[in-house]
């Protein structure tokens, strides 16, 4: 039985950094998509939603259909590409630069300590909830997909399932939309 699988949502068009590919831009050395890949060690398989790109570690490639239909059609393009038997899944954006295996360590202990939930994400320091930054029960995912997810948002989706809430730890919630934010990630902290 696959136990935990990853959905890495790298689509996006990325208006605010100038159209630049955000998920190859490199902090510390890696690019955001693979210091995302990183964050989920351990899981298989990881599907990567997007146009193909080279990455350290080997992936599945999925496209959301049709291409550009935003982040929930992006989920439900890669719940497909999972194997069936896939119990847990991190839905996770490839522009999280401060991910780290301890994030998904932390959801996974969430959920475990809630057998109930259907998933658990990351709140930020404004109380904010992350919806992809999180960890999710497989069967509670597909059975929550609606039949037409193109241009729908997460959150319509996401919070009704009422995940629990984790908060996060330092900047692993923060994310790169523009070029402030890719500064603050390239930026050593300390």
């Amino acid at each position: 039985m696959v136990k935990f699988a990853a959905v890495v949502l790298a689509g996006g068009r990325a208006r605010r950094l100038g159209g630049v590919d955000k998920v190859l831009l490199p902090v510390s050395g890696r690019t955001l998509l693979d210091r995302t890949i990183d964050a989920v060690a351990g899981a298989g398989p990881v599907v990567v939603v997007g146009p193909r790109r080279a990455t350290a570690e080997p992936v599945l490639w999925t496209r959301e259909d049709p291409p550009g239909s935003g982040p929930l059609a992006g989920v439900q393009a890669g719940l497909a590409a999972l194997p069936a038997e896939t119990a847990l899944v991190a839905v996770l954006a490839g522009d999280h630069p401060h991910l780290t295996p301890g994030t998904l360590t932390r959801l996974r202990g969430a959920l475990r300590a809630n057998p109930g939930a259907a998933g658990a994400v990351l709140v930020d320091r404004n109380g904010e909830p992350q919806w992809l930054v999180g960890l999710w029960r497989v069967s509670s995912l597909r059975a929550a997909m609606p039949g037409e997810a193109r241009d729908r948002s997460i959150r319509s989706v996401f919070a009704r399932l009422d995940p629990v809430l984790v908060p996060a730890a330092g900047e692993e919630a923060s994310d790169v939309d523009t070029p402030e934010d890719l500064h603050r990630a390239r930026t050593p902290k300390g």
